[in-house]
């Protein structure tokens, strides 16, 4: 060994050797401060960035100021770094030629590759990156002004552009190529993604988004029959008196107010709008507090609605057909339902059914179909390819017998049977559903 690198130790010029040793270890310590300014940067939480933008001094602002871009932050770390990282390497292999001239080629080679790439992790890229995970604050505001200037300085400042505009270039190639997914193929995969239990809930609410933009208000409003509503004539006292008594009209915040026939609405009157002239007498002047009307048609999408309702600022819409007619009302919480589920509170009446047992349920004819999905716990999709232009299951039933079904008479569609057990001249009142066993070829065989 003495003999192989006597010579070379001899012939080595150690003031050039020396500066070449500390230029090498600055540059890895400039690694180790752009690799951990990298994870600073990206680690910090919004209580970081708050409490950074309470601190007034040029740190704190310039760090705010690179965050805002985050593309361009990015690209001029990366930059930086892949620059220092190839001034190491070059300047480790003229070092490594210097002090190993008189080494086999293979050796040195294996010399360079392990201890350089050793080095260059350890002390530039692990150490730095571990530290600044715990320190990300204190790294961000160390970091802010050098890079910042390091951006603005040719070439970097050139490179940094380029670098951020070629990535928004692919970005925009990539979204084009998206294919699009089918609401079918996003439930199939959420469904493959829930077997627990515990996800139930969590499995309708995303198959209640999925569904989210299939349906229209016709589907989820509540119907003219079932909405209580106010004459527009009637006085003052009658109106509190129909607020103050004990029918289900005390558990409304928004009522309707129609002027001779529900097709002809003249407003909607908050209830606490009232509150404040509660002493006033007979003759007071009620009418003067109602609200302008929200009309929608009754194929309008629920998502469309939503946004309305949020861009008005309401909660509730009169849904009306092609005529002008007036079908009902609709309001905020049944938007919302559709996606999480039942909202329900302390006054809300429960949906009225009886269970005889796995296969027989009995239903108000004026039921909702969507609500006997939800007790049948089925998907529905058969009963909504096969109705028209009904939305309870009276008239779905109605529909599928082509006439008036009186008492007793029934109805089957696919395995599912409707008997009527309450009806008259008009409508149908009560209907019972029998669930059949679904038959199988091999049964028929």
């Amino acid at each position: 060994m003495e003999q192989t690198f006597s010579p070379v130790l001899a012939e080595i010029h150690w003031v050039p050797f020396s500066i070449s040793i500390g230029v090498l270890l600055i540059l890895l310590v400039c690694s180790a401060l752009v690799s951990g300014a990298e994870v600073a940067f990206f680690s910090l939480t919004p209580s970081d960035k708050e409490a950074i933008g309470e601190d007034p001094n040029k740190a704190a602002v310039t760090t705010l100021e690179l965050l805002d871009k985050p593309k361009g932050l990015l690209a001029t770390i990366l930059i930086t770094n892949n620059f220092i990282n190839v001034a190491i390497i070059l300047l480790s292999t003229q070092l490594s030629d210097t002090l190993f001239a008189g080494m086999d080629e293979g050796y040195k080679f294996l010399i360079d590759v392990i201890a350089i790439t050793f080095v260059l992790l350890l002390f530039g890229e692990v150490i730095p990156k571990v530290y600044a995970a715990k320190n990300g604050k204190r790294v961000a505001l160390m970091m802010a002004v050098p890079l910042k200037v390091i951006g603005k300085t040719f070439p970097f400042s050139i490179l940094r552009k380029g670098l951020v505009q070629g990535t928004d270039i692919i970005n925009r190639r990539i979204k084009k190529r998206v294919k699009d997914v089918s609401p079918d193929e996003l439930t199939g995969a959420i469904e493959l993604t829930s077997d627990d239990d515990r996800d139930k809930s969590d499995l309708e609410i995303y198959q209640g988004i999925i569904e989210f933009g299939k349906k229209d208000v016709k589907q989820i409003m509540r119907s003219r029959l079932d909405v209580d509503a106010f004459e527009f004539d009637k006085t003052y006292g009658e109106i509190l008196t129909l607020l103050n008594g004990d029918g289900k009209m005390t558990h409304h915040s928004r009522i309707p107010v129609y002027r001779d026939s529900f097709d002809s609405i003249a407003g909607i009157l908050f209830v606490k709008d009232l509150l404040a002239f509660l002493d006033e007498s007979d003759n007071f002047n009620w009418q003067e507090l109602i609200r302008e009307p929200y009309f929608v048609p009754e194929n309008k999408k629920i998502d469309d609605l939503l946004i309305s309702f949020q861009e008005r600022k309401m909660h509730m819409a009169i849904v009306v057909d092609e005529y002008g007619g007036t079908s009902g009302i609709v309001t905020l919480d049944d938007v919302l339902e559709e996606i999480v589920g039942d909202i329900s509170d302390d006054i809300d009446e429960d949906l009225v059914y009886s269970k005889l047992d796995e296969y027989n349920y009995v239903f108000e004819g004026k039921t909702s179909l969507i609500d006997m999905y939800k007790v049948l716990d089925i998907d529905g999709e058969i009963f909504e390819e096969a109705k028209s232009e009904s939305d309870t299951i009276a008239g779905f039933a109605i529909e599928q017998a082509g006439k008036i079904l009186k008492k007793n008479e029934r109805v089957t569609f696919e395995n599912y049977t409707f008997t009527v057990e309450a009806a008259d001249s008009r409508k149908v009142k009560r209907i019972k559903i029998t669930i059949l066993p679904i038959k199988n070829d091999s049964d028929e065989d």
